[in-house]
C-alpha cells in the first residue's frame, strides 16, 4: 500500500505539530526548512534544507510530493502559480492564500462578500494616515504593513500624526484601520476539504498579551449561541468564497454593540486552535492534514465543557524539563507541548492545555503550569 507524501512548506512548531498528527494515519512528510534547528526539522525524518523564496528550490522540493501546504504564509505568490502550473497540487492554493499574505487585498474581498470589517483604508504617507483618522472621528488608529506582519509585528498603534512616520519606512503598501472599540477577541476555526466538506470549531476567546496571544479559552465564555452562530457561518463563508483548502483561522473582534468584526485571516493551524490538541475529538491540525489530501474531515466537537491553552514563553529560566517533576504532580491532567526552541525572552517555545468543567479551575491550572515553566511562579 503506497501512502501519500504531503510537503511542508515551514519548519516552525505548527510543522512540527502537523506531521505528529500525520503519523497515526501513516501520512509521510518531507519539509522544506530554514535550518537543520527548526523546530519541525528536529522530528521529521525527510528534510531539505533551503530558501522557500526560490522557486529552484520549491520545484526541487516539491518532486516527490502529492500535495505541498504550509505553516506560514510568507511563500511568494508567484511561485505557487509556478508550482500549480508544474502540476503539483498546492493546498491551500495561491488564489486563496495570497488573502492572508497581503491584508490589503483581504479586506478588499471582505468588503467584496459583505464581511464585517472595521472601516480601513490603503494609505499614501503619513499626511494621508492623519487624513483617514480624520475621517473615522480622530486618533488613535491602527496602521499595518499589507505583508510579513505576525504577533504584534508590522502593527503600530498610532496617537499622533507623528507616530506615523515608522510604518511608511518598510517600503510597502500600508493598511489603515480605525481603532475598534471591543471588549475581547474572539477567533473562528473552520477547515474545508477540496470537494467542500468543511466542519467548525467552537468559537474561542483569545487573550492577548503585548501583541503575542497568551490565553485561549475554548469555547469562548458568555458568547451567545446567537453570536457564536454568527461567528461560524462567517468563518464558513469567508472559506468556501476564497476557496480555501486546510484550515482557516478567522480572528475577531466582539465589539461593545454586540457586533463582530474581521481582524485578520490565518490559512494554516494556527494558535487559537492549539486547544483542540487535547481539547477536540480531532484536533486541528489532524483535519489539516485530512482536508489537504482530501479525505473525510473529523469530528470537531470538544471532548470537555472547558478547554484552555496557554502559551509558554521565554523568559529568565532556561531549564523547562527541570519545572516538569512540579508540574506534572501538581495537575496530572496537564497537557504539555514544547518545540525544542532554544528558550529566549518573550520566545513562544511551547504551550500546555488543560480541560475539566469548572472553569476558574481550568484557567489556573493553565496558567500555573505555563508560568511555572517559565519561571515566573515558583511555587
Amino acid at each position: 500500500m503506497t501512502f501519500p507524501v504531503v510537503g511542508m512548506v515551514g519548519g516552525g512548531q505548527l510543522a512540527r505539530m502537523t506531521h505528529e498528527a500525520g503519523i497515526p494515519l501513516g501520512i509521510k512528510f518531507k519539509l522544506l526548512s530554514d535550518t537543520p534547528q527548526d523546530s519541525a526539522a528536529q522530528v521529521v525524518s525527510d528534510v531539505v534544507i533551503g530558501d522557500y523564496r526560490d522557486l529552484d528550490t520549491l520545484r526541487a522540493f516539491a518532486r516527490g510530493c502529492d500535495v505541498i501546504t504550509f505553516d506560514h504564509e510568507h511563500v511568494p505568490t508567484e511561485h505557487l502559480r509556478a508550482l500549480e502550473a508544474d502540476g503539483i497540487p498546492v493546498r491551500p492554493g495561491p488564489d486563496a492564500l495570497v488573502h492572508a499574505q497581503d491584508k490589503g487585498v483581504m479586506r478588499a474581498k471582505l468588503d467584496e462578500i459583505g464581511a464585517p470589517s472595521p472601516r480601513h483604508r490603503i494609505v499614501a504617507d503619513p499626511a494621508d494616515a492623519a487624513a483617514f483618522a480624520e475621517e473615522v472621528g480622530g486618533f488613535p488608529v491602527i496602521l499595518k504593513t499589507v505583508r510579513g506582519g505576525y504577533d504584534g509585528k508590522g502593527v503600530w498603534f498610532v496617537r499622533t500624526p507623528e507616530d506615523a512616520e515608522a510604518p511608511f519606512k518598510a517600503g510597502v503598501p500600508v493598511l489603515a484601520e480605525e481603532k475598534v472599540d471591543f471588549v475581547r477577541e474572539l477567533a473562528a476555526n473552520v477547515v474545508r476539504s477540496p470537494h467542500g466538506q468543511a466542519v467548525a470549531y467552537p468559537v474561542v476567546e483569545s487573550i492577548q498579551v503585548d501583541g503575542v496571544c497568551d490565553t485561549v479559552i475554548a469555547p469562548a465564555p458568555n458568547l451567545s449561541e446567537e453570536l457564536a452562530g454568527e461567528a461560524q457561518s462567517l468563518a464558513l463563508r469567508i472559506a468556501a468564497e476564497l476557496g480555501v483548502t486546510g484550515h482557516l483561522a478567522v480572528e475577531l473582534f466582539e465589539t461593545r454593540d454586540g457586533r463582530i468584526l474581521v481582524n485578520e485571516l490565518a490559512m494554516r493551524p494556527h494558535n487559537s486552535g492549539h486547544w483542540t490538541q487535547d481539547g477536540a475529538v480531532t484536533s486541528q491540525f489532524a483535519n489539516h492534514v485530512r482536508a489537504v489530501l482530501d479525505l473525510p474531515l473529523g469530528d470537531p466537537r470538544p471532548r470537555a465543557r472547558w478547554t484552555v491553552m496557554a502559551n509558554v514563553l521565554g523568559g529568565d529560566y532556561p531549564d523547562m524539563y527541570a519545572a516538569y517533576l512540579h508540574c506534572m504532580a501538581h495537575d496530572p491532567q496537564l497537557k504539555i507541548h514544547m518545540y525544542g526552541k532554544d528558550v529566549k525572552p518573550g520566545r513562544k517555545v511551547g504551550h500546555v492545555n488543560t480541560y475539566g468543567d469548572d472553569l476558574d479551575d481550568v484557567l489556573e491550572r493553565a496558567r500555573h503550569a505555563a508560568g511555572y515553566l517559565r519561571g515566573t511562579i515558583t511555587a
